[in-house]
């Protein structure tokens, strides 16, 4: 594995943990609770031109290894969400993290005008 230029994992992530609770009418609830914070490096994955058109783009994160990140988490960069697809350590070696990820895009109702 090649590593990155010193300085390359230099944007402050979130670690967005879900916590499930009952709603009162027999289901639940799931909202994130910040966890810690780390520092990665993002590069889009797919089409750079996905997050202008509307749609969710992909992205690629590379953290330091962390063997607690799971799919049901999520990274949150300021107000950017980004729902962690899969997590992997691409050597083995538990040095990086790389984690596919898809960028959250809230709906905004249509009577809200911004």
């Amino acid at each position: 594995m090649t590593h990155g230029p010193l300085g390359a994992r230099r944007r402050r992530l979130v670690l967005e943990r879900p916590v499930d609770e009952p709603d009162g009418f027999g289901g639940r609830l799931r909202r994130y609770v910040a966890g810690p914070i780390l520092w990665g490096a993002v590069e889009p994955a797919g089409s750079a031109t996905a997050p202008q058109s509307g749609r969710p783009g992909l992205y690629r994160i590379r953290l330091r290894y962390r063997p607690d990140v799971i799919p049901a988490m999520r990274l949150a960069d300021g107000p950017r969400r980004f729902a962690i697809r899969s997590a992997d350590d691409p050597d083995g070696a538990r040095r990086a993290l790389v984690c596919t990820v898809e960028e959250l895009i809230e709906e905004v109702p249509p009577w809200v005008k911004p």
